[in-house]
């Protein structure tokens, strides 16, 4: 009963997770979504090329057709015509010489054990990319499917050419991810950190079970700030080729702003992680270092908070709407200059108060100095 019960749970977790993702895949773009348009594009174009190819021309190797269609069936544009030619390519040469050598040989053992050799070193090569390994399958079709001859062979190649032509006249959408709002989650998720660190300082109430769930959403901010990066290079790969989308009204692909967005909060995130990674050892007492007094965490927690307010006006700044940007930005000076002011004190608080206790220094040392590298970061952008 007792498993029972337990695979029932699982059944229904999956089951849950299932309608979430294609809640998600409905209502808000992203993997989900990618994936769901990926496998309507591969049907349409296996329908369309055996359409063609098997039910119109009646080609002796129809099944050539739809079957490329749907293995080259990519997210992009431009990946499913690099991917294309690849796989032509590969198909051709394993096609081409599979053919040449069982012409000339009578065993199909002995021309399979010379040909396949050759073929999978080839799919090895570089320019064939992750398509190399067609060329052998391309060679297997030739060497299993009956009797070898040129017209065969040659129809097999004209069939996997209609398959990439079919796969290049169905796009994909553009995927122009909203890389802002990626971006200015990241931003809002930073935020929220420093400002719960800098409550927990400024309270007094903080353990190694708080301190560790601060660092694990630091953690996670590194993921998302990942997320913002594909979404920015997913973006800018479906408009390569694509023309859907730039019309009026069109969302703007990712620029340089954005790049420099992401390299501010990819910083951010890393120094995050590391005055939480402090925090945590500090309160795991895995360090000599007593824990700081108030005269340093209330410094400390006043600099955390603007520079938590110094991210989120950041974001409004960099990923919000032209209508709120520009007071915005002159909030965003104003909380820079707090900042700096901040760091200022923390400079000239922290040496005295931990003068005489050197391990106590080091570590509260380390404190200032992600401080100061975050800091850094915000003022230099």
């Amino acid at each position: 009963m007792e498993w029972t019960g337990g695979a029932t749970g699982a059944v229904r977790r999956h089951g849950w997770a299932v309608v979430r993702a294609v809640r998600r895949a409905w209502t808000e773009p992203g993997r989900e979504r990618d994936l769901m348009v990926q496998a309507g594009k591969a049907t349409l174009a296996a329908c369309m090329a055996w359409a063609v190819a098997g039910w119109w021309l009646q080609a002796p190797m129809a099944f050539v057709a739809p079957w490329v269609a749907v293995v080259l069936v990519e997210s992009t544009v431009y990946r499913s015509l690099a991917h294309g030619l690849q796989q032509l390519a590969a198909i051709a040469v394993g096609t081409v010489v599979a053919t040449g050598v069982a012409l000339m040989l009578d065993s199909t053992m002995v021309t399979m054990a010379v040909v396949l050799p050759a073929v999978l070193l080839l799919a090895q090569w570089q320019r064939l990319g992750s398509q190399g390994i067609y060329a052998a399958t391309g060679a297997l079709f030739v060497l299993t499917n009956g009797q070898v001859s040129l017209a065969t062979s040659g129809a097999r190649i004209a069939e996997a050419v209609f398959g990439v032509t079919v796969n290049a006249l169905i796009r994909p959408s553009v995927y122009l991810r909203d890389t802002r709002a990626a971006l200015q989650d990241a931003a809002c998720e930073a935020q929220e950190i420093l400002e719960a660190v800098a409550e927990g300082l400024d309270g007094g109430e903080w353990d190694s079970h708080a301190a560790g769930e601060w660092h694990e959403r630091a953690l996670r901010l590194g993921r998302l700030v990942g997320q913002a990066r594909s979404a920015i290079g997913w973006s800018r790969e479906s408009m390569r080729g694509n023309h859907r989308g730039r019309g009026a009204g069109a969302v703007s692909p990712p620029g340089k702003a954005d790049d420099d967005a992401l390299a501010v909060l990819d910083h951010v995130a890393v120094h995050t992680a590391g005055v939480t990674r402090i925090v945590l050892e500090i309160a795991s007492h895995n360090g000599k270092a007593a824990r700081p007094g108030p005269q340093i965490t209330g410094p400390y927690a006043d600099f955390l908070r603007h520079s938590a307010r110094a991210i989120g006006l950041y974001g409004q700044t960099r990923f919000a709407g032209t209508g709120t940007s520009q007071p915005a930005d002159g909030a965003l000076h104003e909380a820079v200059e707090e900042l700096n002011r901040s760091l200022d004190e923390l400079n000239r608080t922290l040496p005295g108060a931990v003068q005489d206790d050197s391990d106590a220094l080091a570590t509260h040392g380390s404190l200032l100095a992600q401080g100061r590298r975050l800091a850094d970061q915000l003022v230099e952008d």
